[in-house]
């Protein structure tokens, strides 16, 4: 059989634990005949499935007659993409030939006679969505791993500008924390400031033994020592789960080197790389002395209240640590402290 567990980005694997909740909060948003919010915005770090998240919504959405999904680059000139890629699905051309929308001074079909070409790419995906407005159809635009580039920005003023005129236009982005907050600041994009965001959470523990369990047809106390190997990180367990499949033995302990190794070179690295060195000093000593209690780290690392409070809100904000419970902070990803005592200098 095929191992049914995914070590690529992105990809929606066999194994895939849905964040149900969230998931159907937003189909039931987009389906109804009044939609309380036509953009949803999907954070959290490398792995932690916003872009699978995102996936299952777009699949289910473009089973349904209704539909229309498509995806575009943030790394290009995001309305041209847009108009392309709407321009090329078969239904909509035919929707598009039949108004005689003349999109050729744009490189887009042919010239209609006593049709007036359109020239402007944003007026071009206007009179697109007027039109797929017009009959029936709901649009969702997906766009992965944003960040708060002009092309971005020109895209969302557009969107903006859509959505105040009624069409059936619909919109998810992914990006990190820092990304997506930037962008939501900007202040001619006061709708995305409105814009929900949903922070993926720790996957349910209970659906990951499940998931263990079963597919590997193991004792419970296994499945259990897996998932909590795996902190409820996406794509730790995705990634324990294919080198469990891989592995001749099937003993834990024989695949945690690969295990550690996979999440230090795909993601810990990345994140180590991208932190400041006060930054590393808090987790360094979370790390090494295993202390949880904020007053007492704090005092450790002789900070003030207000100088703490800053580095324990953006490592929160990057996804490094927990602060669920009160007073308390602790590593958030599975084996990170055994990556930071090595890197640490402390």
């Amino acid at each position: 059989m095929q191992n049914p567990f995914s070590i690529s980005f992105g990809t929606l694997p066999t194994q895939y634990i849905s964040r149900l909740t969230q998931t159907n909060q937003i189909l039931e948003t987009f389906r109804a005949d009044r939609p309380a919010n036509h953009v949803y915005m999907l954070t959290g770090i490398r792995g932690s499935g916003k872009t699978v998240m995102m996936t299952d919504i777009s699949e289910k959405l473009r089973k349904e007659k209704d539909w229309i999904v498509v995806e575009i680059s943030p790394e290009r000139d995001m309305l041209e993409g847009l108009a392309a890629t709407l321009y090329a699905v078969p239904e909509l051309h035919a929707l598009f030939v039949k108004a005689k929308l003349d999109f050729s001074a744009l490189g887009l079909g042919v010239s209609f006679e006593n049709a007036a070409p359109i020239t402007d790419v944003e007026v071009a995906v206007n009179r697109m969505l007027e039109h797929i407005t017009k009959a029936g159809k709901r649009l969702l635009v997906t766009v992965d791993e944003v960040t708060n580039n002009d092309n971005v920005k020109v895209f969302a003023a557009a969107i903006q500008i859509y959505l105040r005129r009624g069409y059936n236009v619909f919109l998810i982005m992914t990006g990190l924390y820092d990304n997506l907050y930037n962008l939501q600041n900007e202040k001619t994009l006061t709708f995305l400031y409105r814009a929900p965001k949903i922070i993926m959470d720790p996957l349910n523990y209970t659906a990951i033994v499940s998931h263990y369990k079963k597919t590997f047809d193991i004792e419970s106390e296994k499945a259990e020592h897996m998932a909590k190997l795996t902190k409820g990180y996406s794509f730790a367990f995705q990634v324990l789960g294919y080198l469990m499949w891989e592995s001749k033995s099937k003993e834990i302990d024989d695949v945690l080197p690969q295990y550690d190794q996979y999440l230090d070179e795909y993601i810990y690295d990345k994140i180590w790389s991208e932190m400041s060195e006060t930054d590393k000093k808090v987790v360094g000593y979370i790390a090494i002395s295993k202390e949880t209690n904020v007053g007492k780290i704090r005092k450790q690392l002789n900070m003030t209240t207000p100088q703490f409070s800053v580095y324990r809100d953006r490592l929160k904000r990057k996804g490094v640590i927990s602060t669920a419970q009160y007073g308390y902070i602790s590593l958030l990803l599975p084996r990170f402290d055994e990556y930071v005592k090595l890197h640490a200098d402390m």
